[in-house]
């Protein structure tokens, strides 16, 4: 691994760096979260149509940069920093890969440079807040997560007569999702849905559009934003009651189509997806960490007790010297799970568990330095109000929403086979992570 960047990816940096420091401060960041779209959708335009963010990691075909995982990692650190409220996570780290990976050449022309440029928004729709074992992050995802037949998942009814090639319409949805990023918002929804019934189960990925060509809401669908206690990160609960949808892949079933190459199936494009989102989020929760150090560290350099800075006293300096250690870690973590997301050095993703383990690590590190920050910054700290919580509260969600950190860790000790019997049987290593 070549741990030094080339000057398109520092300038990537720098140029959104720049961007969000002058659009995006604290005061910026709490009025954006409490508009009905729970962003700044001019901010969001302008990083769409001047930086191309949605479409960094896309091809050029489909009118993207052209970039990978790395540079999607970087732009996500960047985001991380100032606590961006967007709906980059959702359309450029979940909902697009999917749709290159299993749509149809139809589907993509048609979705992709819409989501590249801007125009359109997506999410990953996943039943009973799963989405961490749908991305093969915490567990295996050839179960039954989507919901096996049973209540509380989404249900596929088949079209009659069966689609044409080409075709793919005619399918229904029923059930519901909770906790979907940007669910309220999104203008295409990618959807887990179980179906065959009892006999032949198995889980499938739709496509569904929030509205129609008239720009009414699509019949049956509705969307109610949640209340959720990191406002940055806005999600909805998504109910379907017999809304049209369409097979991503159009007929090709579980075996949808990749470029260059034989189709995966959904779990595995899931379980890619999950690889690279793992790098992104790292990054993006390393970036919090870090900026949050870097005002903590300000702070105590400024406030003085018994006639010294606090920042001279030697526990608070050993305090703010470990913060700084797992930000450093947690950072290099980041930076090889994108590297091994896009190929590492065979050209395949890099090692089994390397993302899970990422972002176990940088959630970790955010925890620390969020719950470090309230408490240094003292009494005008622990205020709902002080903007340290912003970073208290993104590193509280995020471990309930991919988490919790001890089983993304026992799922990559579980994928690389270090718990294993004498004849080489991976064993269940949960009861050694801890319950």
């Amino acid at each position: 691994m070549d741990a030094a960047f080339t000057e398109e990816q520092d300038e990537i940096r720098r140029t959104l760096r720049e961007l969000l420091r002058k659009r995006c401060g604290p005061d910026e960041v709490k009025a954006a979260v409490r508009t009905p779209e729970g962003h700044d959708a001019g901010l969001w335009r302008q990083l769409a149509r001047q930086l191309g963010l949605p479409g960094l990691a896309l091809p050029t075909a489909y009118g993207g940069v052209g970039c990978g995982p790395t540079e999607l990692a970087l732009a996500c650190e960047e985001t991380g920093r100032v606590v961006l409220p967007s709906p980059l996570i959702a359309t450029a780290v979940l909902a697009a890969p999917l749709i290159l990976a299993l749509g149809s050449a139809r589907q993509r022309a048609e979705l992709l440079p819409a989501l590249a440029a801007g125009e359109l928004t997506a999410t990953l729709a996943v039943p009973g807040g799963r989405l961490a074992t749908a991305l093969a992050l915490t567990g295996p995802n050839d179960g039954d997560w989507a919901g096996g037949g049973r209540a509380g998942g989404i249900q596929a009814r088949s079209p009659q007569p069966p689609p044409s090639p080409g075709g793919g319409a005619g399918w229904r949805l029923y059930g519901e999702a909770g906790q979907v990023l940007d669910g309220h918002t999104a203008d295409v929804l990618v959807v887990a849905a179980h179906t065959g019934g009892f006999a032949c189960s198995r889980t499938r990925l739709f496509v569904v559009r929030a509205q129609g060509p008239d720009g009414a809401a699509a019949p049956g669908l509705l969307r109610t934003r949640q209340t959720a206690m990191d406002e940055t990160r806005p999600q909805a609960r998504i109910e379907l009651r017999d809304v049209a949808a369409e097979l991503l892949g159009e007929g090709a079933g579980e075996a949808g189509r990749e470029p260059g190459g034989e189709g995966a199936g959904v779990a595995g494009a899931l379980a890619a997806t999950g690889a690279s989102a793992a790098a992104a989020l790292a990054a993006e929760a390393v970036g919090a960490a870090d900026a949050a150090l870097a005002r903590t560290v300000g702070y105590v350099q400024e406030r003085t007790q018994f006639g010294r800075p606090i920042g001279s006293f030697q526990a608070v300096q050993h305090r703010l010297a470990d913060l700084y250690v797992a930000v450093q870690a947690a950072r290099s973590a980041a930076y090889y799970a994108a590297w091994a997301a896009g190929g590492g050095r065979t050209g395949e993703a890099d090692g089994p568990g390397v993302g899970a383990l990422a972002l176990a690590q940088a959630l970790e590190a955010l925890r620390a330095v969020a719950a470090e920050a309230v408490q240094l910054h003292g009494g005008i700290g622990f205020t709902w109000e002080h903007d340290a919580h912003l970073y208290f509260k993104r590193a509280a969600c995020d471990e309930l929403l991919l988490g919790p950190v001890h089983r993304l860790r026992a799922r990559a000790a579980e994928q690389a086979g270090l718990f294993a019997d004498a004849d080489g049987a991976p064993r269940a290593v949960r009861a050694v992570a801890g319950a």
